[in-house]
């Protein structure tokens, strides 16, 4: 029976073989396998001996309460327009403005450039058609919405604000 041997078709890659080659390599293999646990064992005792090094006040009840105020609330009352539609905070409540003011303050944003087809204040051929339906046809518009334009324009004013309004944007438009 022939003997098997093993000639230069052998396999060439020794499974047996270690990435350490050298002494060198050795000796830094063994100071990492002793240094790397060392330094965990050390983090792992600083982490449990560390006392917390928050602020002493922190846990004060008006601290807690300060940091759990919430974000928002949410109020019902009159839809209010925001942006540069939005009258003035408390124009409503100090009394009945003139048209002129109202306009400024509301209306102007829209009527001024003619926004979402509103029609221009001083714009005779736009204005109209509006003017020949009566004032209580545009007051009945403005206070339902029309349009882009939301209830009372989106702000909380009065009938006799917003009657102002109108009559003063009709007269400069006649």
């Amino acid at each position: 029976m022939p003997l098997l041997t093993l000639g230069p078709t052998a396999v060439e890659h020794d499974q047996h073989s270690s990435f350490i080659k050298t002494p060198q390599q050795l000796l830094v293999v063994i100071f990492a396998s002793f240094l790397v646990p060392i330094f965990g064992i050390v983090l792992l005792v600083k982490l449990v001996v560390s006392q917390p090094h928050a602020d002493a006040g922190a846990l004060a009840p008006e601290a807690v309460a300060s940091r759990l105020q919430p974000v928002g609330r949410v109020e019902f009352g009159p839809v209010m327009a925001s942006g540069p539609a939005a009258a003035p905070a408390g124009a409503a409540k100090a009394g009945p403005a003139d048209g002129k003011s109202t306009y400024n303050s509301v209306c102007m944003a829209c009527h001024a450039t003619g926004v979402a087809n509103a029609p221009k204040l001083g714009d005779k051929a736009a204005w109209a058609p509006r003017i020949k339906s009566g004032a209580a046809a545009l007051l009945q518009s403005v206070i339902k919405g029309k349009g882009a334009m939301p209830p009372k324009a989106g702000t909380s004013l009065s009938e006799a604000e917003l009657r102002a309004a109108i009559d003063f944007m009709v007269s400069q438009s006649k």
